[in-house]
């Protein structure tokens, strides 16, 4: 397990994170979520040591961090740091190698994660060549072929069509099932939606909601209203009983106020609008971030047991 606790780092005048806390057990996916400049590569950077935070805690396993443990890790940053004119195959010979990998076995296991991914026939050229897709690939099987039980992983998706992305989530669930811990940070709502059990998401340095997935949208009620139309929605915005509407070209997402029911917004939108779809659900990850950094709206607390 992971614990996080009361993590603090300050810059000049600026209080990147503010005694942030969580923990993350073993065999779980945890989405580090807000919006940018929220602190959250700052937050990952203490918890991996490349930061020293200025106060506050970072156990892995009940253990503080030693170099030992820097062998368990796996880390992809944000930011691309690849060599420009390496090969494919060498960059990630070098890497397995710093990880303690002998060279043969590291061949093995870098061919093995080539074939994967889709990019054996694209082992020896250079990395400039690549395009920003497959080097995101690239640096992500960097992170993980020496098999590591703890994994960071900073914008994973950053650069990858619908195709890759999914091959990607398939790889983190394969993770999540051998039993490592994984981090993962994404402003995409919908794969943390999708793949976190538990969540944290910071706002200006702070953890403004906290739980698993089931946990924070029960916080959030059952009052969603999903719609699928055809016509100009734009209305939808400005309509008498809804609130928090987050609006596209032909759906939107819409919170009904305290005593509207959904017979009542569908019968205001009929004369406008040709619905295709209707559904009452729980808010959708997405919609819970604009609101809660939007701060629209207080954020719903968990209630205390017995309350």
């Amino acid at each position: 397990m992971l614990s996080v606790q009361l993590l603090r780092k300050q810059f000049t005048s600026v209080l990147a994170v503010d005694d942030v806390s969580f923990d993350v057990p073993a065999g779980s996916i945890f989405g580090l979520l807000g919006p940018n400049g929220a602190g959250k590569t700052t937050t990952i950077r203490m918890i991996l040591r490349i930061l020293e935070p200025d106060s506050g805690t970072v156990t892995y396993n009940g253990a503080g961090f030693t170099e030992a443990t820097r062998d368990t890790l796996g880390y992809l940053p944000e930011e691309r740091g690849l060599y420009k004119k390496s090969r494919l195959i060498d960059t990630l010979l070098y890497l397995a190698e710093l990880r303690g990998l002998q060279r043969s076995k590291a061949r093995v296991a870098v061919m093995a994660w080539l074939e994967r991914l889709g990019l054996r026939d694209s082992a020896h050229r250079k990395i400039e060549e690549l395009s920003k897709g497959n080097q995101q690939k690239v640096q992500f099987i960097g992170a993980v072929l020496h098999d590591p039980s703890f994994v960071v992983l900073d914008e994973p998706f950053s650069g990858l069509d619908p195709l890759n992305q999914n091959i990607f989530k398939d790889i983190l669930l394969d993770l999540k099932q051998k039993g490592k811990v994984i981090i993962f940070s994404t402003h995409q709502m919908d794969q943390a939606e999708r793949l976190s059990d538990a969540l944290c998401l910071i706002n200006k340095g702070r953890v403004v909601l906290g739980g698993t997935v089931r946990e924070v949208k029960k916080r959030y009620g059952k009052n969603s209203l999903h719609l699928e139309f055809d016509g100009d929605g734009a209305f939808l915005s400005s309509l008498s009983g809804v609130q928090n509407v987050v609006l596209y070209e032909h759906s939107a997402e819409m919170e009904l106020t305290a005593g509207m029911t959904p017979r009542d917004v569908i019968s205001l939108i009929n004369p406008h609008l040709e619905l295709r779809k209707v559904e009452l659900l729980e808010p959708s990850l997405h919609a819970i971030f604009l609101q809660t950094v939007g701060g629209t709206q207080p954020v719903p607390q968990a209630k205390e047991e017995g309350a």
